[in-house]
């Protein structure tokens, strides 16, 4: 059954372990390195279709004007199909 309007939303905590020298490789605390992760992990699945451009933003806890920023950040797309893609669309249109 959907959620409708007003009603919380559910979420999970997922813990993942990372060694020490890692975060201080990377110089990140473990909420920098969470974030971090989060919008990564929101840019690939976009970029392979696996999420819409919504959820992408929702996963990375942005809105959708910066989860744009972030995929120029990353050189990727925010387009999910090819220049290819559209014109074959729009020729099926038109015939």
């Amino acid at each position: 059954m959907g959620r409708g309007r007003g009603d919380p939303i559910m979420s999970q905590k997922i813990e993942i372990a990372m060694p020490d020298e890692v975060l201080l490789g990377l110089r990140k605390s473990p909420q920098e390195f969470a974030s971090d992760l989060r919008l990564a992990a929101a840019v690939k699945w976009y970029e392979t279709g696996m999420v819409s451009q919504e959820k992408a933003a929702e996963i990375a806890g942005l809105n959708r004007a910066e989860f744009l920023a972030a995929l120029a950040r990353f050189s990727v797309s925010p387009f999910q199909e090819t220049a290819e893609e559209i014109l074959l669309a729009a020729r099926e249109v038109e015939s």
